[in-house]
């Protein structure tokens, strides 16, 4: 396809028809014929004729409108019906008036955002249990970058909380006095992912003789490896006993209340892209040197933060992919232009530069913003943990989960769709899109499509894709997810009489397939095992997707709650 400088206005960015219209650049449009002549030269390259008349080459990237594919339903798993939650304690699991010992108390101070602090809560509760020790209802962190003064009672249902888990731990909502006397509380803090003996050896003695302790900045202080009763708690906690408010919880539902209106399903997008998230990645965007400048400008800001080489970072697969990336990854997944999409974010970096070719892909595009007034909005808008429940409620209530990112609400959520039924949730594979994205001038959609695909193997929510017992445990809460053995086993034996896949796939041609370099396995990346004190130093396999935001690991308090969801 060849079109030259003179011939158009506004040729669209994505070609939806295999001719797209031929017009004459007029004098009123030539600033804006110029500016999309930069786009396509700068993605698609430019060559001279005889006579020296500029021309583009534009390979067929033509994206088909409509989504769907032959070989699977892309709204549900397959096998996710094989799978359940299972989190009931056995008959060996002793009430909390047998184990608790009086004048033994704990209280945690959670950090970060919301989703930060909903692990930090889920884990208090546990450590309790191990410590035989009654639990103050943990205290959110007012004072972080989110600044949101809400307390526990604000945001969970402070009663249901404690009344749910009466079986496994004593909860008390505020210290009581001593002798009608305050108590002396001593606050320290574990080491991250402290395991069931660290906290016997460290924390329990400082107990036993203080009475009172307080756990500080207490996100990740508990180990992933527990005993499988310790783990199955964690479970019951995290998906039965945190319960929003019933003001949230109305309001959320009725948010996903509209999106169902709105269409049969729909996707809900956590899109993190604000300015200092992406200053802190030290990535390139494809802005310039205008971006450069900008994100350097608030890189600064945190003296430890020194970005040496943006691109390796991008190989690497530790950048968020761009709200056009994200959208082209959706569209070769077979998510067709009537999709509708629901978008979670704060501040996008460059607004609608970078929102502009979502929207183009998918303009059925939803947020908080668009399906609820602000008079509905107000009671909630001050507050960004209780926003962000919003927008928790709605992404877990979405048929196809995606982000764009490997934050804690993208853990948690993923951790919780697979325990609920193993809904769909997309964790975009960023190593391997980076070079796909960079080279996709060069092939067909339908070569770029067939490559997403099979690079997305592995990390879209389906079951046992993370092997039990990797990862982190909120993301993978292998522990808590049963198989119906008796089932499965039927279905098998039934693909084995229709062939290795069954009678509903559809193989690639063999030409295609071969290019696609397709494994028989998902592209795990091995990490070390950061467990202490449980005797194991092997390591692991894990699909680990993008930035990994784990905090606590640098100077920089604000920097540590920035990444925090």
């Amino acid at each position: 396809m060849w079109i030259t400088a003179t011939s158009w206005t506004a040729v669209p960015r994505y070609y939806l028809s295999p001719s797209p219209p031929l017009i004459v650049c007029m004098v009123s449009s030539r600033i804006k014929c110029v500016l999309n002549m930069i786009y396509l030269q700068s993605n698609f390259g430019v060559d001279n004729d005889a006579t020296g008349v500029q021309s583009l080459r534009i390979p067929s990237f033509e994206l088909q409108t409509k989504g769907g594919r032959p070989d699977r339903d892309i709204w549900s798993s397959p096998n996710a019906k094989f799978y359940y939650g299972c989190s009931n304690a056995s008959s060996k699991f002793l009430r909390p008036e047998t184990i608790t010992q009086p004048n033994r108390y704990l209280i945690i101070a959670t950090s970060g955002g919301l989703n930060q602090q909903r692990t930090g809560i889920t884990d208090a509760v546990v450590a309790a249990r191990i410590l035989n020790a009654t639990l103050v209802v943990p205290k959110l962190d007012q004072k972080s970058f989110w600044k949101d003064a809400s307390n526990f009672s604000e945001i969970f249902d402070i009663d249901w909380f404690i009344s749910s888990l009466r079986k496994d731990v004593k909860i008390i909502k505020e210290l009581p006095k001593k002798g009608g006397k305050t108590w002396g509380v001593r606050s320290m803090r574990v080491p991250r992912k402290c395991s069931e003996r660290c906290y016997s050896n460290r924390v329990l003695p400082v107990l036993l003789k203080r009475h009172v302790i307080q756990l500080s900045k207490f996100d990740y202080r508990l180990a992933n490896k527990l005993s499988t009763e310790m783990q199955k708690l964690r479970c019951r906690v995290n998906y039965y006993s945190l319960k929003f408010t019933d003001p949230i919880r109305a309001m959320g539902q009725m948010l996903v209340n509209r999106m169902g209106m709105r269409s049969r399903h729909y996707i809900a997008l956590h899109l993190r892209f604000e300015p200092d998230m992406l200053a802190f990645s030290g990535c390139d965007y494809g802005g310039g040197e205008k971006e450069r400048q900008e994100l350097g400008a608030i890189r600064r800001r945190w003296k430890t933060l020194h970005i040496t080489n943006p691109d390796r970072a991008r190989r690497q697969g530790k950048c968020p992919l761009t709200p056009e990336e994200v959208g082209l990854m959706l569209r070769a997944l077979g998510y067709g232009s009537d999709v509708h999409i629901y978008v979670a974010s704060g501040e996008v970096y460059g607004g609608e530069k970078y929102l502009a070719p979502l929207k183009a892909l998918f303009p059925n595009f939803h947020s908080k913003d668009t399906i609820a007034s602000k008079e509905e909005l107000a009671p909630f808008a001050p507050f960004s943990s209780r926003m962000a429940a919003l927008d928790f409620i709605v992404c877990d209530g979405s048929d196809v989960f995606v982000t764009n990112n490997n934050g804690n609400m993208a853990r948690i959520l993923a951790g919780r769709r697979r325990y609920f039924g193993h809904k769909p949730t997309i964790r975009p594979n960023a190593k391997k899109l980076y070079r796909l994205f960079s080279a996709r001038a060069n092939m067909t959609w339908k070569e770029f499509s067939l490559k997403v695909r099979s690079y997305q193997r592995g990390f879209m929510g389906e079951p046992m894709e993370v092997r039990p017992g990797r990862g982190e445990f909120h993301e993978n809460p292998s522990s808590c997810i049963c198989e119906d053995s008796e089932s499965k086993a039927t279905k098998d034996s039934g693909n084995r009489k229709l062939g290795k896949r069954g009678d509903t796939f559809k193989e690639e041609p063999e030409s295609l397939a071969d290019d696609l370099d397709i494994d028989n396995e998902p592209d795990w990346m091995e990490q070390e095992d950061e467990d202490q004190d449980d005797g194991l130093s092997g390591r692991g396999q894990f699909n680990e997707t993008i930035m990994d935001y784990d905090s606590g690991n640098s100077d920089e308090p604000e920097l540590d709650e920035l990444l925090s969801d």
